[in-house]
């Protein structure tokens, strides 16, 4: 299958914005569910958002509603996540998912990137 690669994070003012890019190596089917989870330090790794690659279907954590934007680009094979009014809370390495499943939980997804950090400052 497809790597995954995550880019753009760094490090932002409380209320920046940042895009996140997760770009496959080949094609993504379109059967997947591409989706995009956090972990903090000493936290469990936590839901962010999900796309389905061929419907656009979206589902969003409660914490990011209404913040955070996720896209694709099927010709490019890549996933995106618009991160806007960030929070010191949203702090964490951002990790970009790949599964066959319509799930929030991550032990349904079995393809990861290596993740990008992001620091929101207060």
């Amino acid at each position: 299958q497809a790597q995954l690669v995550e880019s753009g994070g760094g490090s932002v003012l409380d209320g920046g914005s940042l895009r996140l890019s997760c770009a496959a190596s080949g094609r993504i089917y379109s059967s997947s569910v591409m989706a995009w989870f956090r972990q903090a330090p000493g936290k469990e790794r936590e839901f962010v958002a999900l796309i389905r690659w061929h419907s656009g279907s979206r589902l969003y954590a409660d914490s990011v509603k209404g913040r955070f934007i996720i896209s694709k680009d099927n010709p490019a094979n890549t996933m995106y996540l618009q991160m806007n009014s960030l929070k010191p809370e949203d702090t964490a390495v951002y990790y970009c998912a790949r599964g066959s499943q319509y799930s929030s939980s991550a032990a349904d997804y079995n393809g990861w990137g290596q993740g990008t950090r992001v620091t929101v400052a207060s």
